[in-house]
């Protein structure tokens, strides 16, 4: 049975609020070295503030024993490490575990944590709700507040390893990160590059660049940017192989469709990094997605495109008008796209017992779109 847990934390975020303190969490080692040159100090003392905040969990400038004095004083004047508040912790029977954070007065974003044999995987949000509002997803349909800030996004990895009580540094419980939680992270990059730095830097968390990944519906211009700038994976929610069907599922669509969207991917992986395959994320829903028909365009949409296909069998939230793909619809499924050469894993749901598995997470959103949510009947038929 999922556990429910109340966290209290003594400070809270409005303790905080009108600060003037610069805050140091958020930011990656070429912010922070810049940083500390303007307050007159060498560069190198970025790399060993980092460690203390990222590798042994320390917000406290009194306890980075090796500044000194006159530095810690200098900090404990100008600047700050802030976390988020953690409101409740549920646990899932199969080891998931779901914090809920406070972010500000008004909202709260989910977080993540799936343990594995091998590995433990955190999920992260980029922002407070979603303005994507794709149809069978629980987070797209309750609105959209505002983007997260560096120091929220990479609060979730600092705070997840305090929770499951490990330093970086000593032990590594969190071997994967994926920016698959609440929101669209390429309609925030300016936020979510700095911290996908932070997680890869020796100085930090010290991750390789296939064990971070960035998941997007299809935001074009954005994935040029990881190109061109960011070295990460690159998961694509597909969830469609042509565009009447996607503009409903994925209405971003709308504006990249798939005539767009696909050479971008092409040029993702023929870009300067040594990037060697997208991982195409498709939901299986019954009678809307997963017939047969649905499998052969997919094939030959992907083509020859370096990639991994992930079947998502779909996640139930409430009033939503979808339902799950039986598994022989699934299994069918996936022996077309074998038989088209591809490579395909059926993800295992987790963490659903507490609401925790994709496209599930829902958090608390101050909506200020005052979005009208709407149903798509489908009445047992698909778009072809």
């Amino acid at each position: 049975m999922a556990e429910n847990i109340v966290i209290n934390q003594e400070e809270s975020l409005s303790e905080l609020e009108g600060s003037n303190k610069v805050d140091l969490l958020g930011m990656d080692r070429q912010a922070m070295e810049a940083y500390f040159l303007s307050i007159g100090e060498k560069p190198f003392r970025a790399g060993q503030v980092m460690k203390w905040i990222h590798q042994f969990g320390v917000s406290d400038f009194d306890e980075m024993t090796n500044l000194s004095k006159a530095l810690r004083e200098k900090l404990l004047k100008l600047a700050q490490v802030r976390t988020p508040k953690i409101v409740a912790e549920q646990l899932s029977e199969d080891g998931t575990i779901k914090w809920l954070l406070e972010v500000d007065n008004h909202n709260s974003v989910e977080v993540v944590y799936i343990p594995e044999k091998n590995r433990g995987t955190l999920c992260i949000s980029s922002q407070v709700g979603c303005a994507l509002e794709c149809t069978f997803c629980s987070t797209g349909q309750q609105g959209f507040n505002r983007n997260l800030e560096n120091w929220e996004i990479i609060a979730q990895m600092w705070v997840a390893n305090k929770a499951l009580g490990c330093k970086p540094k000593e032990e590594r419980r969190i071997s994967n990160v994926v920016f698959m939680g609440m929101g669209e992270p390429l309609l925030n990059v300016t936020h979510v590059f700095p911290v996908a730095r932070i997680l890869m830097d020796d100085f930090a968390y010290g991750l390789s660049k296939r064990r971070v990944t960035i998941s997007t519906s299809g935001v074009v211009p954005a994935i040029d940017k990881i190109k061109d700038e960011l070295d990460v994976s690159l998961a694509i929610s597909l969830h469609a192989p042509n565009n009447p069907l996607r503009d409903i599922l994925v209405p971003i669509n709308k504006k990249y469709p798939l005539e767009e969207l696909m050479p971008s991917l092409y040029r993702y992986v023929e870009g300067g990094h040594s990037k060697k395959h997208v991982t195409v994320e498709y939901v299986m829903l019954d009678q809307v997605n997963d017939r047969v028909a649905h499998a052969e365009q997919l094939v030959k949409l992907l083509g020859d495109l370096p990639c991994k296909v992930n079947l998502i069998p779909f996640n139930p939230f409430p009033d939503t008008d979808y339902k799950r793909s039986s598994n022989n619809a699934i299994h069918r499924f996936r022996a077309v796209l074998e038989d088209g050469g591809l490579s395909v894993t059926v993800r295992k749901t987790r963490g659903d017992d507490i609401d925790a598995a994709c496209g599930q997470l829902a958090g608390k959103v101050s909506d200020r779109t005052k979005r009208t949510l709407h149903r798509v009947e489908f009445s047992g038929k698909s778009l072809n």
